[in-house]
């Protein structure tokens, strides 16, 4: 079956997060949604739950669980239990249980920037420290920076926030980089709290390699983060989900949530059901297209923006733009000035980069670029 994603959708006047903030003299390619109807099934599915009319307290079927572990173990290997998973409204909700439920007041929570904001608020949301190690920028490839990760642990860190495959920089980390990394949180009895959210959108030829597979024996500490929101573009159902093997561990992260977390919304039920049982040919087809948006973006810096870099996206729909060479006092607000929103470096912990969501149409990505080099060129 064929997809179109270049079908013109309008989301102005939707109360869109991403396109309603600003007004229609300005594209927006920041915040981590894409432009894309969700799959056919999962609409279909969501009309059919619809007209049943009646939206009451909802149960997570063990036919959602099904496709859940049948989907871990179909892409990749890993064959979870059903008691292994934990629902959540979200990743940054289960983020903020991670520091509360790991860590004790003043204590020290470690990850490794630039991320995803959140990880660098979370920790001090719940009154625990935050420290950061910058990743190692080597030969245009980004690392993990173990020795330095090695300088910053102290006796007081009790847990590591882990981005895999990794926002913004795109990375997706090898076997040989995840075990490292669980290693050192081994020798220093961390507890390793892993997002994988974007890990069914790898653009390269490449496995994502679970923590949790690449460190057996090492359940007693390692929380894994998933949600179909990211893969099938529904954020705004609100729905993902937790994996931790260990009972004792897993007790640990929920007693943060007691009486906190709301039950899963039917629709979010529905709909990731459908996503994970049907939506195989659309999520492959979204690739397709995400690859050629960004052979296009990476053609485009190369070529059009010389004093502007960016590693290779080997995952997810967004980009890491190193606009250093430009000394522009607020990068984001001269692209905003060109009618481009782009998300600021200085939410990610560096100031010095810009975030670009390629996750739209191709004409959408061809016109924000054409703006964008009337100041960043």
């Amino acid at each position: 079956m064929d997809f179109d994603f270049d079908a013109p959708i309008e989301r102005r006047g939707t109360a869109s997060f991403k396109w309603d903030l600003y007004d229609d003299t300005v594209l927006p390619l920041w915040v981590a949604d894409m432009d894309f109807a969700a799959p056919p099934t999962v609409v279909e599915a969501l009309e059919a739950r619809v007209a049943h009319g009646v939206f009451g307290y909802s149960l997570t079927t063990d036919s959602l669980i099904e496709a859940i572990v049948a989907h871990l173990e179909c892409r990749y290997g890993w064959r979870i239990e059903s008691e292994w998973i934990c629902w959540l409204p979200g990743i940054v909700p289960g983020l903020n249980m991670s520091c509360e439920a790991f860590a004790a007041p003043g204590e020290a929570v470690l990850t490794v920037t630039p991320v995803y904001p959140p990880f660098l608020e979370a920790p001090g949301q719940r009154d625990r420290r935050l420290v950061t190690v910058p990743a190692e920028l080597r030969d245009g490839r980004w690392e993990l920076p173990l020795e330095g990760l090695e300088a910053a642990v102290t006796a007081d860190t009790r847990a590591f926030l882990f981005c895999h495959p990794h926002n913004p920089i795109g990375r997706v980390w090898r076997r040989g980089e995840v075990e490292a990394l669980l290693d050192f949180c081994r020798r220093h009895d961390l507890v390793l709290v892993s997002d994988e959210i974007h890990c069914d959108l790898i653009l390269d030829d490449l496995p994502h390699v679970p923590t949790a597979l690449a460190g057996p024996g090492d359940e007693d500490r390692i929380v894994t983060f998933m949600s179909p929101s990211k893969t099938f573009n529904l954020p705004g159902l609100n729905f993902a989900f937790a994996i931790v093997a260990d009972e004792a561990l897993r007790r640990r992260f929920l007693r943060p949530g007691e009486g906190l977390l709301p039950f899963p919304g039917s629709f979010a039920v529905t709909a990731a059901e459908a996503a994970y049982r049907r939506g195989g040919e659309w999520h492959a087809g979204l690739l397709d297209y995400l690859r050629g948006n960004r052979d296009a973006l990476e053609a485009f810096v190369a070529a059009e923006l010389p004093r502007v870099s960016m590693s290779h996206v080997e995952a997810t729909y967004l980009a890491w733009l190193d606009v250093r060479e430009l000394g522009l006092d607020d990068p984001a607000a001269a692209c905003r000035a060109a009618g481009v929103a782009l998300s600021a470096g200085a939410a990610f912990g560096d100031p010095a980069f810009l975030r670009l969501n390629f996750g739209c149409r191709r004409d959408t990505l061809d016109e924000a670029l054409r703006r964008l080099a009337t100041v960043l060129a």
